[in-house]
């Protein structure tokens, strides 16, 4: 794997956030396929993570499953019962977590993978302390198996291990520029917010993570960087504040 060169001259000012946590769709990973992982996205995913890494800031990520297994739609659609889908997703996640980790790795930076579910041959059980000194040690933690709670999401998740980590902000990657009134994708004149509060992601119904998500969030007042991954260098733009909306409050 070939590893990307670090422009650290692009670093003019310091990062915004120094602790980040940064949310990954599993559809993400699954490039122009819709399914199963790309490596080339996997390798250019990396690349930009070591790219902020290298400049000091404390990365943890949570990695999504729907690339390979979404729990709620066998649920609906096949009549597996939601608790075993759940689970089955979650088991998911640790696929894509154990790819990340390797492509991470291979560029030389040193990772731990802990798991909600324990699976002590392939992860490490999550526990909030260990995780936390493996972010002070400077490693990039990857959380899997979501929350380790069926009904529950990996943006839920997400935002619970943000908190638990103390983390200055969640970078929620998606495929779109931010946070829009409506889908940018089939609307052109959908507006693009710059900054929303979460209460009004709340009354607006705006699909930015889900309910349970944004209430976690408002409690603990960590803001969300909602941002296009799509584009190279977005990651490294997110934590210096240039890109994507801030949902706050």
């Amino acid at each position: 794997m070939s590893r990307l060169t670090i422009d650290h001259a692009s670093w003019t000012m310091p990062p915004k956030y120094r602790r980040v946590l940064l949310k990954i769709s599993g559809e993400a990973l699954a490039g122009s396929a819709g399914h199963g992982i790309d490596f080339n996205v996997l390798e250019r995913i990396a690349g930009e993570i070591q790219e902020v890494k290298a400049c000091g800031v404390d990365i943890g990520i949570v990695v999504g499953g729907g690339n390979i297994f979404r729990g709620s739609q066998a649920a609906r659609h096949h009549g597996i019962d939601r608790s075993v889908g759940d689970y089955m997703g979650m088991l998911a996640t640790v696929i894509n977590a154990l790819a990340l980790q390797a492509a991470l790795e291979r560029l030389g930076l040193e990772t731990r993978l802990l798991t909600a579910i324990e699976m002590r041959e392939v992860a490490e059980p999550f526990i909030p302390r260990r995780a936390l000194r493996h972010l002070e040690q400077g490693r990039v933690v990857i959380f899997a198996a979501g929350t380790g709670n069926p009904f529950f999401t990996t943006d839920t998740a997400a935002v619970l291990r943000a908190a638990q980590m103390k983390a200055d902000a969640i970078l929620k990657a998606t495929n779109v520029d931010g946070v829009f009134d409506g889908d940018p994708r089939h609307n052109p004149d959908a507006k693009r917010y710059d900054h929303i509060s979460y209460l009004d992601v709340l009354q607006k119904q705006l699909k930015v993570m889900d309910a349970t998500a944004i209430s976690l969030g408002m409690d603990n007042k960590i803001p969300i960087i909602v941002f296009n991954m799509e584009v190279a260098g977005n990651i490294k733009r997110a934590v210096m504040g240039e890109v994507g909306t801030t949902v706050y409050g």
